[in-house]
């Protein structure tokens, strides 16, 4: 079994051809679309839901057979046909062409397999077991879409608007300090909507040398000396504790 490499791809206008008109190939379509692709559906047949998206003008879809040359000029494929011969037509293809495939139930055949995937927006945990069990990768997707980890997600716009303003001052930030700044109380502020108090905090202790409890070194932390970084493991020691 391989060891599959993660990686999130940018699939906007990005033409997607899925192979096959079942209710896995209709699965696929949704994320396909947010995701910005362009996809075209070849089945003889397809379900309600592919007629409709196809209705929409969602997808394109030709009524008919797989044939030789229908992934030229695709990027990402998706065989989803329950005819192994067939899938392997499609892999060999695929190969040929550099074009990127899974092909359903079979990891053997794909250059990449889809993972389960948790998402609070706009953050979005991908879970993969490397083609070893697809039940377990729903399994830990069902367990982490409640996981209280999650809520750190709701600081990602206040975190992305510093992000970008440190980056036009152009000024070197420690990464051990973006994660001493990272608290519980600054996310308690986005939560509550106060997300510009959060933000002009959170751009406080990253650019002030002088800030309360944080390093006066902006590029290079100093451990030792970080109030704040203490106050954050004794936190989390003490909630260590309470757990056990």
């Amino acid at each position: 079994m391989p060891d599959y490499y993660p990686v999130f791809l940018n699939l906007a206008g990005k033409r997607c051809v899925i192979i096959g008109g079942g209710t896995i190939a209709q699965g696929k379509i949704g994320g396909l679309l947010r995701a910005g692709c362009q996809i075209t559906v070849i089945s003889p047949d397809a379900t309600p839901g592919i007629r409709q998206a196809a209705q929409r003008g969602d997808v394109t879809w030709l009524e008919r057979t797989y044939q030789p040359g229908d992934l030229e000029s695709a990027f990402i494929g998706v065989a989803a046909t329950n005819v192994w011969h067939v899938n392997r037509e499609i892999y060999e293809e695929a190969d040929r062409l550099g074009v990127l495939l899974n092909v359903v139930d079979d990891p053997d055949l794909c250059s990449f397999i889809a993972p389960s995937v948790v998402k609070r927006e706009p953050v979005t945990l991908a879970i993969s077991t490397g083609g070893a069990s697809p039940a377990l990768a729903r399994k830990l997707r069902e367990t982490l879409a409640h996981a209280e980890a999650l809520e750190w997600a709701d600081l990602a716009d206040v975190l992305a608007q510093a992000r970008r303003i440190v980056k036009e001052k152009r000024v070197v930030i420690d990464p051990e300090r973006w994660q001493c700044c990272i608290t519980r109380g600054l996310l308690e502020m986005a939560q509550d909507g106060r997300s510009e108090e959060a933000l002009d905090l959170l751009l406080g202790q990253l650019l002030d040398e002088q800030a309360p409890g944080m390093c006066n070194n902006l590029d290079k932390c100093q451990p030792r000396s970080c109030q704040a970084r203490q106050a954050s493991r004794e936190n989390s020691n003490r909630a260590t504790e309470a757990v056990r």
